[in-house]
């Protein structure tokens, strides 16, 4: 549209400062500023009482930008819309296979203190690591502040759990003396090497070279015995075997809930006979166990495999069995490439005695 006389462009002038500024009032950028926003004035004011500096808060927040990126992200997990076949060849591929032996061999001392001060192989570590980051090569480029404070004020039903985030956040940068938008990590707000969200770091985290520091974000001693500590914290069984690979029949059968990877092994092994599984004989009839079934590229039959303790513990990671079966398929490609016999993935002949 073109406007010709002076009437007309004092009237656009107008027309554009009022919409710009109504623009920046409303717009969810903004959003964030304590002094215009209730919700984070109260976040604000909390931490501020827990010891954090108010103006350094203030300014934290301030600089926060909402990020409809994030949002959008949230509902394409690829946990939610992938099939095994399409989600294992995401992660075991040649150059993660290699490249975990490589991560091993160059941190040989932090990987053998984590077994024997937590009991989990260097092989599942490293496929933690290697699953969510490629060993620290892609930790993420979103900010972290934008990201959790999107989430935090913006996502529908889940607004609750990402102000934890956010506050854990914030609590994190500032003991570190971190500037707060300078840390960046997943779209849900995961950080540094192993991906910890904000209260998983503050729970989890180890100082594991004794420098003073708790780094994820640039330490790979640190992660290394950050994720072997998270895994004994949630039950992980050394030297147990994480699964049984079974046979089974063709149709799923009726009565038997699979894939419930956010529930502890709860299915009796006598169930599990009952309808057609192959059960180890080593296992006792009230053994419990987490039956999972995966689809199997070019063909109409399911593949079994019942999770132990150590499967389950996985999950605690990421609510997934398909994220389970990708980091123990990962690490047991990583200790075969390794020339080691990875015993404690699936028993063999026995068992540990059951945990109390």
């Amino acid at each position: 549209m073109t406007v010709s006389s002076p009437q007309g462009k004092r009237w656009m002038t107008w027309l554009a400062g009022g919409l710009l500024a109504l623009s920046a009032a409303g717009s969810p950028a903004a959003d964030f500023d304590p002094e215009r926003h209730a919700e984070v004035r109260r976040l604000v004011e909390e931490l501020a009482e827990q010891g954090i500096d108010r103006a350094w808060l203030d300014d934290a927040m301030e600089a926060a930008e909402y990020r409809q990126s994030v949002l959008d992200a949230m509902s394409g997990a690829a946990e939610h819309r992938l099939t095994w076949p399409e989600y294992r060849a995401i992660f075991l591929d040649e150059a993660r296979i290699a490249n975990g032996v490589a991560f091993i061999e160059a941190h040989p001392d932090a990987f053998a203190r984590a077994q024997d001060d937590f009991g989990v192989p260097p092989e599942v570590i490293a496929a933690i690591l290697g699953v969510e980051t490629r060993y620290g090569e892609i930790t993420g480029r979103h900010r972290v502040l934008d990201s959790l404070s999107t989430l935090a004020f913006h996502h529908p039903s889940r607004g609750r759990f990402f102000r934890g985030e956010l506050a854990a956040f914030l609590e994190i940068a500032y003991e570190q003396r971190r500037e707060p938008g300078s840390l960046t990590g997943s779209y849900a707000g995961a950080m540094g090497y192993p991906q910890f969200i904000p209260t998983s770091y503050r729970a989890y985290a180890v100082d594991f070279d004794d420098d003073g520091l708790r780094d994820l974000w640039t330490n790979p001693v640190d992660a290394i015995g950050s994720v072997a500590n998270y895994f004994a914290e949630h039950g992980w069984r050394a030297d147990a075997p994480i699964y049984h690979a079974v046979e089974g029949p063709a149709a799923l059968p009726d009565g038997i809930e699979f894939n419930r990877a956010a529930r502890a092994p709860a299915v009796p092994a006598a169930r599990l006979a009952e309808v057609g599984l192959e059960v180890p004989d080593v296992l006792g009839d009230e053994h419990r166990l987490l039956p999972v079934a995966l689809e199997q590229e070019g063909q109409d039959a399911w593949r079994y495999v019942l999770g132990e303790q150590n499967f389950y513990v996985i999950t605690r990671y990421n609510h997934s069995h398909l994220y389970a079966m990708a980091v123990t398929e990962l690490a047991e490609a990583i200790a075969e490439a390794r020339g080691r016999k990875a015993g404690w993935l699936e028993a063999a002949d026995t068992l540990p005695e059951e945990a109390p």
